[in-house]
């Protein structure tokens, strides 16, 4: 099929020199034929290729069942010439002024030749079928009726054989419509060559009873010629006005039917006989851009627009319009215009009051080469752009309103509103074998970074948000801003699994940071994904089960949830467990459990030796049993409740502490903390007024955070990190190694510890990688002088390992689970014969 299309495309491309070079070939073999006569009639000869030459411009126009049709009065001097002249000289003369008139218009630097030698050759061959006619038919008398019949029907066969070849030439550029249209206006154009015969008959019998009528001739012909341009120009007036009548009432119609630009585009290019009329308004504030283009193919509109920018910008600048033809505009105009493939143009500004706003155009006058837009033209274009432009600035204010009311200002993504009515006309819609997916995304930290960067880098940091998202979702996908922080995608595919994996895919594509003033802000999200028609019935229900997945999104490991019916009772249960969480932290049925760290590295001293605990925090329920921290602490994150929750198991955790102080002071304590916690202001306080009343030195408290909350939220945690360390109260970054940070990052906060994550450690006597990851985090704190602790160790051989590397610390249940306070106490009590608080030691 490609080959097909190549051969197709190639023999399109070289028929029409195939043709020219025919025609040449015709009249050239016609002077070869005829072949040059032994006179040289030199005055004759000036004559006939001046009367030619002069001919050929005098062009009468007529309008006929909406084509605009021009022919010329060569014919006049022809009928003439192939009486008077040799059949050789009559070819001769006609081919010779047809190149000075087309070479004078066509032969120039940025215009090739084929045009001009297909008209000249058109002339020359269809000149040679009249001679070959006349000559082979014989002429009597002037005054002979046979004689004027001959003629005549010379000029008819003349018109015959050019419209054959010009039937060919518009075939193979335009197809079989041009064809048609060439056959239509040849027989409707035929009257025109005749009378012009007819004419040349006149003027041959008078010139055969004396040539002093020639000059009685030549009077005749300028005034015939100033009356006929004269009428043609009042008749175009006349039809200016028609037309302009017709468009102000199509104006006011469309106006009415919301089809305003679609009728004016079309009624614009039909009076003004252009290949293409352009509408462009570029975006202004809120306004979106309007760019549409109707042509001479197409039925309806485009967002394709064949003129240049520059020229429409140039034009709405200077606020004037711009004809461009091959005797108007300047050279660097005509560059560009050529440069976009066009042969004119005329473009006008659309106003409204003094505003320039838009730019209306039109391109190519159909025609071809030799027709063109003229100073007339511009001005008709101009009077119609001025009757339009009030009408075009309303119906773009509407589309605006109607836009605004569904759409959101930040983004440009479709409201709510908007998305549900799209949710709802894609699930009416089934297709076999496909599912409608739909994903919802919430923007993790967006609160965070307008507390501590400000609205404008909230902003920016969803636009970004939609931005990738829409950079990356699958072709066909509707996206749409449904909440402040929530955006939902909605897409076919072909099953739920599909579905998943785009998801993941999507979150993946949409992660990572950007800079807001030159500071770091990290995007993520959690997504929810819900499928039709397995688990939505329309669009309402599907809204509420994707944001159910996406809340639950929040707690799983990949950030992506599919929707699933367990997931109602799951909600059902949060709703439950926020209430039962607050009646449990009014009543004190929260329990704090300790988990101790333990010295690894002999050179440091006793390998064993307790260095601190960590606490943390445990809820059992009363009809749910143990329910996990990964549960509760963000239902209380959500409900408000996450203050009393840490300030409780801080309080509790320094009370153990001082009880179960050694002989170098209270037993370290290590405190979980959310970045919200550290956002508050008044924590560093609340931190001291605790410290103060346990009697707990502050270098004896250290809080634990996330790495990626330690990234994420450098810029807000910042004061009250550095509070807390001039304080003396150190900072340990929890999960080590799971996220992008790197150590010098992680220098410009107080950082005095690191816990190496629990996959690195448990791997690290399996997995060579694992145990290269922890072997070079430890390198790079002794470098930085930070402490490391290596949580999950669950077996000897990992502590063996751990040792061999100078791991300084450890935790796991190799050594004690997280046990309640007075198991914790028993356990001390048993370390090294019942003297574990001897056993302490300060990190």
């Amino acid at each position: 099929m490609p080959v097909s299309r190549n051969r197709e495309r190639t023999l399109f491309r070289v028929m029409p020199r195939v043709i020219t070079g025919l025609m040449l070939a015709i009249a050239v073999s016609g002077l070869v034929y005829f072949g040059p006569p032994a006179t040289y009639p030199v005055l004759q000869l000036a004559v006939f290729i001046t009367a030619f030459f002069v001919a050929q411009g005098l062009l009468v126009q007529h309008e006929a069942r909406g084509m605009r049709i021009s022919f010329n009065l060569t014919d006049i001097p022809l009928v003439i010439a192939l009486f008077y002249l040799p059949p050789f000289w009559v070819v001769a003369t006609k081919f010779l002024a047809a190149s000075l008139f087309y070479g004078k218009r066509y032969v120039r630097e940025d215009i090739g030749l084929l045009k001009p030698l297909f008209n000249s050759g058109l002339t020359a061959a269809g000149t040679t079928m009249a001679a070959f006619y006349v000559s082979y038919m014989g002429l009597g008398p002037a005054t002979s009726a046979r004689t004027w019949l001959i003629l005549v029907s010379a000029i008819v066969i003349t018109g015959l054989f050019t419209t054959v070849f010009i039937s060919l030439m518009l075939f193979f550029i335009s197809g079989w419509d041009s064809v048609v249209k060439a056959w239509i206006g040849f027989a409707l154009t035929m009257v025109g060559p005749v009378l012009a015969a007819c004419v040349g008959l006149m003027f041959l019998v008078l010139l055969d009873a004396s040539m002093w009528t020639s000059m009685l001739i030549g009077l005749v012909v300028i005034a015939f010629t100033y009356l006929a341009r004269s009428y043609m120009v009042l008749r175009r007036q006349r039809q200016v006005l028609r037309e302009l009548n017709d468009f102000t009432q199509l104006v006011v119609d469309s106006v009415r039917s919301k089809r305003l630009i679609d009728a004016m585009l079309g009624r614009l290019r039909d009076i003004l006989a252009a290949e293409s009329a352009t509408v462009w308004v570029p975006e202004a504030g809120r306004y979106p851009q309007i760019r549409l283009t109707s042509t001479l193919d197409d039925a309806g509109l485009t967002d394709l627009d064949p003129i240049p920018d520059a020229l429409q910008r140039e034009v709405m600048d200077s606020g004037r319009g711009l004809l461009l033809s091959p005797t108007n505009g300047t050279r660097e105009q005509k560059a560009v215009l050529e440069e976009a493939g066009l042969r004119g143009a005329m473009l006008v500004p659309l106003r409204s009051g003094d505003e320039v706003y838009g730019c209306l155009s039109v391109a190519d006058r159909i025609g071809g080469e030799i027709s063109h837009f003229v100073p007339v033209d511009l001005q008709l274009m101009e009077t119609i752009a001025a009757n339009v432009g009030i009408a075009v600035q309303n119906e773009r204010l509407l589309d605006q309103l109607r836009y605004d009311a569904y759409h959101d200002p930040l983004t440009g993504l479709p409201s709510r509103r908007r998305s549900l009515a799209a949710l709802q006309e894609a699930l009416s819609i089934t297709v076999p074998g496909e599912v409608v997916a739909v994903f919802m995304f919430d923007v993790d930290s967006l609160h965070e970074i307008n507390d501590a960067l400000g609205h404008e880098a909230g902003d920016t940091a969803l636009k970004e948000f939609a931005k990738r998202l829409k950079d990356h979702a699958p072709a066909a996908s509707f996206l749409g801003r449904i909440d402040s922080d929530e955006f939902i995608l909605q897409t076919r595919l072909a099953s739920t699994d599909e579905a998943l994996d785009t998801a993941r895919r999507l979150r993946a594509a949409v992660q990572g940071p950007f800079e807001v003033g030159g500071v770091a802000v990290s995007l993520s999200a959690a997504v929810g994904v819900v499928t039709h028609p397995d688990f939505a019935a329309d669009a309402d229900e599907l809204l509420k089960r994707a944001d159910g997945a996406t809340r639950q999104a929040k707690n799983a490991a990949d950030g992506v949830q599919l929707y699933h019916s367990g997931l109602e009772s799951e909600s059902l249960r949060r709703i439950g467990l926020a209430a039962d969480l607050r009646r449990a932290l009014d009543r004190g049925q929260l329990e704090v459990h300790f988990q101790p760290k333990v010295r690894l590295d002999r050179a440091l001293g006793d390998p064993g030796a307790v260095l601190g605990a960590e606490a943390l925090v445990r809820w059992p329920h009363p009809t749910f049993g143990l329910v996990a921290p990964e549960e509760f602490i963000p239902i209380a994150g959500s409900t408000g409740q996450l203050g009393q929750l840490t300030e409780m198991v801080l309080d509790e955790a320094l009370r153990r502490s001082a009880e179960w102080a050694g002989e170098d002071g209270p037993l370290p304590m290590a405190v979980n903390l959310s970045p919200r916690t550290l956002a508050d202001a008044d924590f560093p306080d609340k931190v001291a007024m605790l410290l103060e009343r346990h009697g707990v030195p502050a270098e004896r408290l250290t809080f634990e955070i996330t790495e990626d909350d330690v990234v994420s939220g450098e810029p807000r945690l910042t004061p009250a990190l550095d509070r807390l360390h001039e304080m003396g109260v150190r900072l340990s970054v929890d999960d080590f190694g799971t996220g992008y940070s790197s150590l010098a990052y992680l220098r410009r906060l107080p950082v005095q510890e690191i816990k190496i994550d629990l996959r690195f450690v448990q791997g690290m006597a399996t997995d060579a990688d694992d145990r290269a990851i922890v072997e070079a985090v430890l390198g790079l704190a002794r470098h930085f002088a930070i402490d490391v602790v290596a949580e999950g160790i669950e077996a000897h051989q990992t502590v063996e390992q751990l040792r061999e590397l100078q791991c300084e610390a450890g935790q796991g249940y190799y050594f004690s689970r997280p046990l309640p306070a007075d198991r914790f106490a028993a356990w001390l009590s048993q370390q090294d014969g019942g003297r574990g608080q001897s056993r302490l030691r300060v990190v």
